[in-house]
């Protein structure tokens, strides 16, 4: 906590004094956010930051490689579908954006293996996106297969959002837009996917 402490403090001295009325109001109306978005818990690339948005405007969920598992409802735990729950049925968000990002560890796991330090959790979290490792591994065109299936493993997310019954209800009624994007953390670029399946720089 002392490294985090003096973030506090300038928060409290300088964020909180600037936005202390936004937060007066999000706590008396509740909070509407323009998008919800489904991110990478990497700690390189923030998506508040990213879209310079404040507080009340991204609903925002973060788990490794920025995946979104197939509806299935069961008696398990399912900490990215009950966010989607909440998000589109209660806060009734108009936008769901998947963004992954460059040179994603959980994605380098999924093509290369599992590190042996982590043994519990990360295997069958990612195997999510096996379709997307198959697929890269189907199309050798000597592209890089990381990068590759980074781009794949927002495509397979967004297609399994539209496995959910109540998002593919709100979207054939066009309260509810599903969008792709990629964020190099090297470079700063986010890319966008198009309705042609590529990924272009957004301007």
């Amino acid at each position: 906590m002392d490294a985090l402490l003096p973030g506090y403090a300038r928060f409290r001295a300088t964020e909180w004094p600037a936005q202390r009325e936004v937060f007066k109001q999000l706590a008396v109306r509740g909070q509407r956010p323009q998008a919800m978005v489904i991110a990478c818990c990497d700690s390189r690339c923030d998506p508040a930051m990213v879209f310079d948005a404040g507080p009340g405007e991204l609903f925002i969920v973060r788990n490794v490689a920025n995946l979104v598992p197939p509806y299935s409802p069961d008696g398990t735990y399912h900490g990215t579908s009950a966010a989607l729950e909440f998000g589109v049925c209660a806060l009734k968000v108009p936008k769901i954006v998947v963004m992954g990002h460059a040179m994603c560890g959980g994605i380098s796991a999924l093509m290369h293996g599992v590190p042996a330090s982590c043994p519990d959790f990360i295997s069958p979290w990612i195997s999510i996106a096996e379709p997307a490792r198959e697929r890269v591994l189907k199309c050798d065109d000597g592209s890089d297969p990381v990068r590759a299936c980074e781009y794949e493993a927002v495509k397979l997310s967004l297609e399994n959002l539209a496995t959910f019954p109540w998002i593919a209800d709100r979207i054939a009624v066009g309260e509810l837009t599903l969008h792709g994007t990629l964020f190099d953390i090297r470079s700063g670029i986010l890319e966008v996917l198009q309705e042609n399946g590529k990924f272009e720089a957004a301007k």
